[in-house]
């Protein structure tokens, strides 16, 4: 009884991993999903606004828009994961069929060893056998034949214990996969019906706005003018860092020839060739990089898709980039340069990665900072208040400023964040690790 007791805590032991594959799988999932559901549990917060005015109902609407955005990934992401489920599932149930065909094989061999032992089952037949051997050699091969015989045996009954074993935990294990499936329709149902919801809530507040069509379009004007106007200062602004960038690369350059004339010896003309002529017919647009540039650039790039949100706390996104139509709203278009971030208001500003502040300036009383990262930079807009100042180093996620929060709107916080390489705009989201 001991014997056959060691055996099953052995088996066991082995067949945990079985087990433990599929539970690490779901818990795999299960983290990646939590992080999206709280993101959006944050983030209904937000969405909260008891203005009427038309500024504030399109507000509203960007907000619920972007949360509407992020419950649809989050179902995305819930079918992902349902697909995931059900390769493990089919994967589960073959390997279920092999092994109970394993199991059923074994115990029919064993079964077989079991009647040859019952009809020799004597001592008097074991030693009949081994003693009508001719000679001594043939008598030692039969003696040790009936006692493989008996280890033989006793394997076949370890192995059928430990198949069986294995049986049981994979019938476990395929269970566990189905509750965890079970489970995950139940949450992409509820979520469905709080997007349902969601979706009834934007055509009432697009049916209000529709009604205000005047007022509607003196707001998107208002906003298209204030819009321009940053951007152009932002623009003058880059052209100015790559300005100074390029003389920093030029000067560099300079340095290099020089050390190289020193060393090798050669006369002035030499000189003349390796100095600003070649630079100065390099055009304007170019982000010509010194080495400390160079570096930070490859790292910056290195991130792409990892780098974090640039506000603290939940958020939502509230306006994508590029051009885009308003659903449901007739001749509302928007064209936007980097994206809109709202967050809590108390929310900061921090930076996506490490840098040096380029540009810090205020417009509408509003602070903006501008962050270079080689030859990209980094665009943080809207803050009431910054903490840093032109030419300061900072670190990855480094606070620069309070973001402003509107109290003529609810608290209102929203960040606008842009992203470019050297004069290119580019998508912020494609950046950002979310």
């Amino acid at each position: 009884m001991r014997h056959f007791l060691c055996i099953f805590i052995g088996c066991f032991w082995l067949l945990l991993p079985l087990c433990a594959q599929s539970n690490k799988m779901i818990k795999e999932l299960e983290n990646k999903r939590g992080a999206l559901q709280k993101q959006i549990a944050e983030s209904e917060m937000l969405l909260k606004t008891t203005k009427k005015d038309v500024g504030s109902q399109l507000n509203g609407l960007a907000a619920l828009t972007g949360q509407i955005e992020e419950r649809k990934r989050y179902i995305l992401a819930i079918n992902n994961d349902m697909e995931t489920i059900d390769r493990e599932l089919s994967k589960l149930e073959r390997q279920l069929v092999r092994l109970q065909s394993d199991l059923k094989d074994k115990k029919k061999k064993y079964e077989a060893s079991v009647q040859y032992l019952y009809k020799n089952r004597s001592a008097q037949n074991k030693l009949l056998f081994i003693l009508s051997a001719k000679t001594f050699s043939q008598t030692y091969r039969r003696l040790r034949y009936v006692r493989e015989y008996a280890d033989y045996q006793r394997l076949q009954g370890e192995e059928i214990l430990k198949k069986q074993e294995q049986v049981n935990r994979k019938k476990e294990e395929l269970q566990g996969v189905k509750r965890a499936k079970a489970d995950l329709l139940k949450e992409r149902e509820r979520e469905k019906e709080k997007l349902e919801v969601q979706e009834k809530e934007k055509k009432t507040l697009v049916a209000n706005l529709q009604k205000k069509q005047r007022g509607l379009q003196n707001e998107l004007n208002k906003k298209r003018k204030e819009a321009a106007q940053l951007n152009a200062r932002i623009d003058r602004l880059v052209a100015e860092e790559i300005e100074k960038a390029r003389k920093r690369a030029a000067e560099e350059a300079r340095k290099e020839a020089a050390a190289a004339k020193k060393a090798s010896g050669q006369g002035a003309k030499a000189t003349t060739s390796s100095g600003n002529g070649a630079k100065k017919a390099a055009p304007l647009e170019t982000y010509t990089m010194n080495k400390e540039d160079r570096e930070l650039s490859g790292s910056f790039v290195n991130n792409r898709g990892k780098l974090p949100m640039p506000v603290t706390g939940p958020y939502i996104i509230t306006s994508r980039y590029g051009q885009y139509s308003v659903e449901g709203l007739r001749n509302v278009k928007l064209d936007n340069k980097g994206i809109d971030i709202q967050g809590k208001p108390g929310a900061q500003a921090r930076a996506i990665f490490n840098g040096k502040v380029a540009a810090v300036f205020q417009l509408n009383g509003l602070f903006n900072v501008l962050i270079r990262h080689g030859n990209y930079i980094s665009v943080y807009c809207n803050l009431s208040s910054a903490s840093v100042k032109t030419g300061d180093t900072v670190t990855t996620r480094q606070t620069i400023g309070q973001i402003f929060s509107d109290n003529a709107d609810n608290g209102r916080t929203v960040l606008h964040f842009q992203l470019r390489k050297e004069k290119e705009k580019l998508n912020p989201e494609l950046w950002l690790g979310r």
